[in-house]
């Protein structure tokens, strides 16, 4: 059969689409959101390419319509784990062997199946099983869905063009292997871009997945499962299943053949999978791959010379986008007293301009939390800043969740650095701000550096680049993903690859070439082209 040395399409960012008043995407998503609310959903798993159903069935409604029931899923239990792992072996010697073009090219028709026909749908599944306005929806689970699968093809064509040097006579080469076993992939709820890249990602190096997504994402995930299914992924390469964390971590961390997970979800769930792995670490063929994302405590430092408009505009987008449920959103902020008048005046324009309401209308920049669990976590969190004599609630701190779970976005002003509301992640609408000293600043950029456990996002706003360099140099571990003028969300793939370290995981940059490194063992192989013949070397010669 003929072949060649292919290079793949140069990947692109998708473009995002404006949705403004009268265009035709905003039609075809309105029709498709009024669509997906007519009928109730009937969601299976999908192990070996066989639709299956459990009998066992779980709710799933809009998060800001709770009341309203957008369909159901088959619960998985421990058995249906065993069969997906099955499913996955059974398929991993034919996937393996695929030539790399081909896989390429179902994960590059996934792309072009999202950014076209399926660009309705998965952006509204998106906006009324997770709450995101239509912006968010559009930016995350179509365009961030696209540029993953279209930039971790063109990785993996580099990678696979990454060979050693070789001496005359000798042909040298680097086999880049999937690891040997099956990966898990455990997705979280706030982004279904996430819940796109973790199992495809592995599964373009050859690799077979389990993939297990948060109950709370699994009516956008059951659209992206479909999405691979006309892509052309085979059966059993990648198995979709909804079980509890334990029952799966059970069946999964137990079996010999697992040989890597693609995390993002909370450190705590993160570190007890760490812990078990490594108690279990005699039972494997291998030393499993452990690559996780899990949050952070993200910060904006402004210094003096900030303009205040941009400061406040960082704090409002960084903050309250997608209700604050990102792990990169502003969740504290340090601003100089100078400007601090100017700064809260600004913000707290802005915040009553901000209409909160559904999705569906789509002049709501906020929306509701995940579930009434993240919604009394963070009331409680709430209250409690309100009977605190060092903490001054000036915005929000109002909640509901008689329609649906909405928070106020909230900002808390305390005089204390160390206040909980600086250290935890919230992860929702709330913002904590400490006004600092001017003369304070290098001060202050240490409490930014020692406050938290986590380093995932933070950015410093000035314009006095002396105060830039000095915070570039100071927050050097504080962030994985470090901004300079500019809010601390936004990451896009193939320009800002994501992730951190400390307590935010292991800074394996979702949407680069690292990321993908990590799902392969590569094979050196030495080819002598003339072999010796004699065992005696010149050096053996006599004088």
């Amino acid at each position: 059969m003929p072949k060649g040395i292919y290079r793949v399409p140069v990947a692109i960012n998708e473009p995002v689409k404006s949705y403004l008043p009268g265009s035709p995407e905003r039609k075809e998503l309105q029709a498709m959101l009024a669509q997906l609310r007519s009928k109730e959903a009937d969601i299976p798993m999908y192990i070996g390419g066989q639709e299956v159903r459990s009998g066992t069935k779980t709710r799933l409604a809009p998060p800001h319509d709770h009341q309203h029931t957008l369909g159901y899923f088959h619960k998985s239990d421990k058995s249906h784990v065993s069969q997906a792992i099955e499913a996955a072996l059974a398929a991993k010697q034919k996937w393996a062997a695929l030539s790399w073009e081909h896989r390429a090219s179902i994960f590059l028709k996934a792309a072009e199946l999202i950014a076209g026909p399926y660009r309705a749908e998965i952006n509204a599944a998106t906006m009324l099983g997770q709450s995101k306005n239509v912006f968010q929806a559009e930016i995350d689970s179509a365009c961030e869905s696209a540029d993953f699968l279209r930039f971790n093809v063109q990785y993996m064509a580099e990678i696979y063009a990454e060979q050693p040097l070789s001496s005359p006579g000798i042909w040298n080469r680097l086999e880049w292997r999937p690891l040997e076993g099956f990966v898990y992939a455990l997705s979280p709820f706030n982004f279904t871009a996430i819940a796109a890249n973790l199992p495809t990602s592995c599964a373009l190096m050859g690799n077979v997945v389990v993939w297990k997504p948060s109950n709370t994402q699994v009516y956008a995930a059951a659209v992206l499962m479909r999405v691979f299914i006309e892509a052309g992924v085979p059966a059993g390469v990648i198995n979709l299943v909804y079980p509890s964390g334990p029952e799966a971590a059970e069946v999964i961390f137990g079996h010999r053949d697992f040989a890597g997970i693609h995390f993002t979800g909370s450190t705590e769930v993160f570190q007890n999978i760490w812990k078990t792995i490594g108690n279990n670490i005699h039972n494997y063929r291998s030393y499993p791959r452990i690559v996780g994302e899990t949050g952070g405590k993200d910060f904006i430092m402004a210094h003096a010379s900030a303009d205040p408009k941009t400061v406040a505009v960082a704090l409002a987008r960084g903050a309250f986008e997608y209700q604050g449920q990102k792990c990169s959103a502003a969740s504290r902020a340090y601003i100089p007293a100078s400007i601090w008048e100017a700064v809260k005046g600004f913000v707290l324009a802005d915040l009553q301009d901000m209409k909160m309401g559904p999705t569906e209308d789509f002049t709501n920049f906020v929306n509701a939390v995940i579930d009434e669990k993240s919604f009394d976590k963070l009331a409680g969190y709430i209250e409690a800043a309100k009977q605190c004599a060092d903490v001054e609630i000036i915005a929000g701190g109002g909640c509901d969740k008689s329609k649906g779970y909405f928070i106020e976005p909230t900002i808390i002003v305390t005089k204390d650095p160390a206040h909980v509301t600086m250290r935890e992640e919230l992860f929702g609408p709330v913002l904590a701000i400490y006004v600092y000293d001017d003369n304070r600043f290098e001060e202050t950029l240490e409490l930014v550096d020692s406050t938290s456990m986590y380093a995932l996002t933070g950015a410093i706003l000035s314009q006095d680049r002396y105060a830039i360099e000095l915070a570039t140099a100071k927050l050097s571990n504080a962030a994985g993903n470090f901004y300079i003028n500019d809010k601390c969300t936004g990451a896009v793939v193939g320009q800002q690859p994501f992730g951190g370290g400390r307590g935010s995981g292991t800074n394996d940059k979702a949407g680069a070439k690292i990321n993908l490194l990590r799902w392969v063992s590569p094979r050196t192989i030495k080819e002598t082209l003339t072999p010796p013949t004699d065992y005696r070397y010149p050096f053996l010669q006599p004088d």
